[in-house]
């Protein structure tokens, strides 16, 4: 899908205020109420709007350890992934997996309420994998920076 000036104006709200009306969504971009929602269900149903949630404090919630670890497995035969992704799939205590290039083979971001509860995840369930080789973890100290937002002027 191609995005236009008025996707990016409505993209654009919704990161800012997910929770806007579609009159208010209309006013904002000066389009009429109809058009608006024609072409907010165009942007959902491409999937370029994937889902909508609300953002929580983390530390607020109780979950005051921020780390990302970085996970080097033994192999990289398929059923090794397989067997890391499915595990990771399930591990509620991670944010985010990716597959990275470079000296590890993945990175996680894990959330936990303490340091015991980090030890408990890494030996108690990650390491017990049976296909991860090493685990290197660095913990925020503290947040600069936290968004959801997309520069959508950088991707045009």
């Amino acid at each position: 899908m191609t995005l236009d000036r008025l996707d990016v104006s409505i993209l654009e709200a919704l990161q800012n205020d997910g929770r806007l009306s579609n009159r208010d969504l209309a006013k904002m971009i000066s389009l009429s109420p109809s058009p608006s929602w024609r072409r907010l269900r165009a942007l959902e149903e491409s999937g370029v709007i994937s889902h909508y949630a609300a953002v929580l404090d983390r530390e607020k919630a109780g979950l005051s350890i921020l780390g990302f670890a970085h996970v080097t497995l033994h192999d990289h035969n398929t059923e090794t992934v397989k067997k890391f992704d499915d595990a990771i799939t399930d591990a509620k205590q991670v944010l985010e997996c990716h597959a990275t290039s470079g000296e590890h083979d993945y990175m996680l971001k894990v959330v936990a309420p303490d340091m015991a509860s980090y030890q408990d995840f890494l030996s108690g369930y990650l390491l017990k994998i049976g296909v991860v080789r090493t685990v290197n973890t660095s913990f925020a100290l503290r947040q600069t920076k936290s968004t959801t937002v997309l520069p959508l002027d950088q991707a045009q």
